[in-house]
C-alpha cells in the first residue's frame, strides 16, 4: 500500500474536473440544469436570501448536479456493457433517469419555498 502522494491526488482531482467539463459539454439537460442554477444564484443574490435559505438552495442545485452525472455515467456505461436494445438495459437507464427527475422536483420545491415569500412581497 502506497502513502499520499501529491502528484497522485492532484492527477486524481484533474480526473474529477475532466468528468465535470465532459458531462457540461456533452449532456444537453445538464447545460439546462446549469443554467437553471445559474437563475436561482441570481435571484437568492438579488432577494439577498438568508443563510438557511442558501444552503437549502445550493444542496438542491448540487443534488440536481450529482444525479445528472452518476445517470450520465450509467447511460454510458450500460451502453458499453449492452449496445444492442434490451429490455433489462433500457429499464436501467430509465431508473437513473427517474433519480434525475426526482432531484430536479426536489429542488423546484425547494426553489419554491424559498423564493415564494419574496415573490409575495413583489405583488403585494
Amino acid at each position: 500500500m502506497s502513502g499520499f502522494n501529491i502528484r497522485d491526488r492532484i492527477k486524481s482531482f484533474g480526473h474529477a474536473i475532466r468528468g465535470i467539463r465532459i458531462t457540461i459539454w456533452a449532456e444537453h439537460n445538464f447545460r439546462i440544469h446549469l443554467v437553471a442554477a445559474l437563475i436561482v444564484i441570481a435571484l437568492a443574490t438579488y432577494f439577498e436570501v438568508s443563510t438557511s435559505d442558501w444552503l437549502w438552495l445550493v444542496l438542491s442545485i448540487s443534488l440536481v448536479f450529482i444525479t445528472e452525472m452518476i445517470n450520465t455515467a450509467i447511460e454510458r456505461l450500460v451502453d458499453m456493457v449492452e449496445p444492442d436494445q434490451n429490455p433489462l438495459a433500457g429499464k436501467i437507464k430509465d431508473i437513473a433517469a427517474g433519480a434525475v427527475l426526482l432531484s430536479a422536483i426536489t429542488s423546484v420545491v425547494i426553489g419554491v419555498l424559498v423564493f415564494w415569500p419574496y415573490f409575495c412581497l413583489i405583488i403585494a
